[in-house]
């Protein structure tokens, strides 16, 4: 039991996003009875120990928020992230939107080789990327770049970035996302690239 709520924890953490109870028992191999076991305790551990997270629910999506007692600390960071120079991981993630885009987070992680979350929300909180439904899977968006992005560039295209023609058809990005999904269908254990 530990295992499975340590595997739920983790799921949630780097999620990031609300994730279903069906996504949750796919990704876990945990039947969903299960899981909603598992949640449940979770949630009240949680509130119970006063932890910095909560567990949210709606309908059948579970999400990991801060507790809400904590946010004038949490504003604290995300103004000084919003009002901060841009990291290198920002940086990677907008040139990658910028480049490829629009496109998945997960595509984004396949050619970083690491969770992009975090970068993603403040990103977005930013207003440099815009979040757009996903014609080809309704569960998952993808990431472009924001008119407030090409305003501070002094842009009227993302075409207009330094050798967007080059870059936004190199192969690699393409083949590392290909070799991954070949990877994970084959049900060998994912790489980092």
């Amino acid at each position: 039991m530990e295992k499975e709520k340590s595997i739920l924890e983790s799921l949630l953490f780097v999620s990031g996003e609300p994730l279903s109870l069906e996504k949750i028992s796919k990704i876990s191999k945990i039947k969903k009875e299960d899981l909603l076991t598992y949640l449940g305790e979770l949630q009240e551990e949680y509130l119970r120990e006063k932890r910095g997270m909560i567990i949210l629910e709606k309908g059948k999506s579970f999400q990991m928020v801060t507790r809400p007692e904590n946010s004038e600390f949490v504003s604290s960071l995300v103004k000084g992230e919003i009002a901060g120079d841009l990291s290198q991981a920002a940086l990677e993630v907008i040139s990658i939107v910028a480049y490829r885009g629009p496109v998945s987070r997960a595509d984004i992680e396949v050619v970083r080789g690491v969770n992009c979350s975090f970068t993603l929300r403040s990103l977005l909180m930013r207003g440099l990327l815009e979040r757009v439904e996903n014609p080809n899977n309704s569960r998952t968006f993808l990431y472009e770049i924001s008119f407030d992005f090409l305003k501070k560039l002094g842009l009227k295209s993302v075409k207009e970035l330094p050798d967007w023609e080059k870059i936004s058809k190199d192969k690699r990005a393409e083949d590392a996302k290909n070799l991954k999904e070949k990877k994970d269908e084959s049900g060998e254990n994912q790489i980092n690239l």
